[in-house]
């Protein structure tokens, strides 16, 4: 009977957490072996021997020890690596989070119910927070049902980050404050906080317990807009979380110690369920096009953003969407999860609230004022400064391929997302007549508090088939085979990746110990090779699939001389956010994007006259 109920309980969304199995790591010679493969493309001979000397010796020596304090380390940590990469990958990070970790784009909603539009913006922006305080609901209900690859549970842990979570700055090293509670584990905060020009409000979304319908939202919401309209613009304290970490943190002491209330405005701030930021651009975008709403949405007004929360909603006035969100407590796949559900609700209720217009009693949205001096003042206008330069600097294109999209790829039998991996490897390898180093996300959430892997595209197969798509000489049966050969590698390092089995984390982990230990720095670690691989995050292509739904993000590039490249892949497109600095003149966004369209016609051309 026991039995039978249980299957008749739908599965809640933390069920699952405390028996997924713990991070693997991986033996050590396996590791080394394959950053050897990983290497191989970027070396001479001669660079390469030494490096297979340096490994061999890393190998025998000190790397032994250090895998064994490793060994010693996942026996009592059911995630070994969890603190370590949240340290080291953000919160010991010192340059300004906003542009250069951060991630955001374009809302989708403009593809069926909501193209652009002028006056109706606050009306969407109540339908669309409804929707999303909805989804918190899920999550603390736990109704949320866990995700799954095929019959494999998810670890879900990251969604306990998605609301009531912001990332606060220290001198040294930053930390994340989350405030979510389930309902089983007690009251959560249920307050919003919108930022209009330069000001910022509150209010409870919650009304006797209920959740605030639509109208209700959009009278808070217009009350705001009004109180902004006819007065002068606010300080603008939300540009200092744009700045550099440490300045951030000294600006952030200061800011307390000039009045105690401050700091319960930023105990308001950062405990609020998300932000909504009112923004006064028109970015006019298409589902061909969606340049326009990715630049705002990722470099758009620093005071208006509160660059350090989970989860800042973007209302632009021409009724389009975008967010900006801190990469540090969750990786892009729980946005998407949020996005996507939003999406399609807004979609199955054609963009209209279809319930009461009724607006209960409720208080209005309170003005949160900081109190500040000449420093704090001074403080913002240099932050403010610093990040409109670097925005400036900042190139984003984000464009849809409309020719073929994922139902053709699947046609040949060829994998959708190794297709557009090769592609930009090609792509990059036409533009720059070298080999990419190239980092691709891998999610390892099959195991306990489970991240991501480095996946390292760029393998010796890869490089081999873009030579033979240049060489004239080179025949298409050649070609053909050629490319096989890389979707193959390309196919069977991600399944290792997702496994457990990568080597970035696992190097990582022999570098931090070696640290935390006080022992000299691996030669392993400092061998040219290591960072011409894109070892230690010098990777010149960051790329990372969002997914096969209408969700798409944008990041900035790892290093000064690359690209970020984010993707979107759909039966009949593939939309893709290519970011450059235009400080670094050998690199373009635009041109990347139209090789990377080339090379896709080109591939699909080999896969169809191959019949393959």
């Amino acid at each position: 009977m026991a039995n039978q109920l249980a299957e008749s309980l739908p599965e809640r969304t933390f069920q699952y957490q405390s028996s997924l199995p713990p991070l693997p790591l991986p033996p050590l010679e396996s590791s080394l072996s394959m950053y050897l493969d990983a290497v191989h493309p970027f070396a001479s001979e001669k660079e390469y021997k030494a490096t297979v000397d340096i490994v061999r010796k890393f190998q025998e020596g000190v790397g032994k020890e250090l895998h064994q304090k490793l060994l010693q380390r996942a026996k009592t940590k059911k995630n070994w690596l969890e603190e370590w990469w949240l340290d080291a990958a953000y919160l010991e990070v010192r340059i300004p989070s906003q542009l250069n970790v951060n991630f955001g784009g374009p809302a989708p909603y403009l593809e069926h119910c909501w193209p652009p539009a002028e006056g109706v913006f606050l009306q969407r922006a109540s339908i669309s927070i409804w929707h999303t305080l909805q989804y918190w609901d899920l999550i603390r209900t736990e109704k949320l049902a866990p995700q799954k690859a095929g019959k494999t549970v998810l670890d879900m842990d990251q969604f306990r980050m998605l609301f009531c979570t912001c990332k606060v700055p220290g001198v040294k090293k930053d930390s994340i404050r989350n405030y979510f509670k389930t309902e089983r584990e007690g009251p959560c905060p249920s307050h919003l906080v919108v930022m209009c020009r330069g000001r910022i409000f509150t209010f409870d979304a919650l009304c006797d317990g209920q959740i605030l319908t639509p109208p209700e939202l959009l009278r808070q919401l217009s009350y705001v807009k009004e109180r902004c309209k006819g007065e002068p613009e606010g300080e603008g304290v939300a540009a200092l979380t744009s700045e550099e970490r440490t300045r951030w943190a000294k600006a952030r002491e200061h800011l307390i110690s000039i009045d105690p209330h401050n700091n319960t405005l930023l105990e308001t701030i950062q405990s609020s369920l998300f932000i909504v930021s009112l923004d006064e651009t028109k970015p006019y975008s298409t589902p061909e096009n969606y340049t326009n709403v990715t630049l705002e949405a990722l470099k758009g007004d620093p005071t208006i953003r509160w660059g350090d929360k989970s989860y800042n909603s973007i209302v632009f006035s021409d009724g389009t969407f975008g967010s900006t969100c801190d990469h540090a407590p969750y990786d892009a796949m729980v946005l998407v999860s949020l996005c996507w559900y939003v999406d399609q609700q807004i979609k199955a209720t054609e963009g209209k609230w279809k319930g009461s217009e009724a607006v209960r009693p409720m208080p209005l949205p309170e003005e949160m004022v900081f109190t500040v001096d000449e420093k704090v003042c001074s403080d913002i206008s240099h932050a403010k400064q610093q990040y409109l330069e670097t925005a400036q600097d900042l190139q984003i294109v984000c464009y849809a391929f409309t020719a073929f999209g994922k139902a053709v790829i699947k046609q040949k039998k060829l994998h959708p997302d190794t297709f557009v991996q090769l592609a930009m490897q090609l792509a990059y390898y036409r533009m720059h007549k070298r080999p990419g180093s190239c980092y691709e996300t891998a999610m390892t959430r099959k195991f306990y508090h489970g991240r991501t892997e480095t996946m390292r595209p760029c393998t010796q197969e890869a490089v081999n088939w873009c030579r033979a798509m240049i060489d004239p000489s080179c025949n298409v049966k050649a070609k053909r085979k050629a490319m096989l050969l890389a979707f193959n590698r390309h196919n069977k390092l991600m399944a290792e990746a997702q496994d457990g089995n990568g080597f970035d984390r696992h190097l990582l982990g022999l570098y931090l110990i070696a640290k935390e230990e006080g022992l000299p720095t691996p030669e392993l670690f400092m061998d040219p090779l290591y960072t011409k691989s894109g070892g230690g995050g010098n990777f010149v292509l960051s790329s990372s699939l969002v997914g096969y739904t209408t969700i798409l993000g944008a990041v900035a590039p790892m290093v000064h001389q690359g690209y970020g490249f984010f993707y979107r892949i759909r039966d009949d497109r593939i939309v893709i956010s290519v970011s450059a600095w235009n400080s670094y003149r050998q690199t373009d966004a635009s041109t990347l994007f139209n090789h990377f369209s080339s090379s896709l016609h080109e591939m699909l051309h080999l896969a169809t006259t191959s019949q393959l």
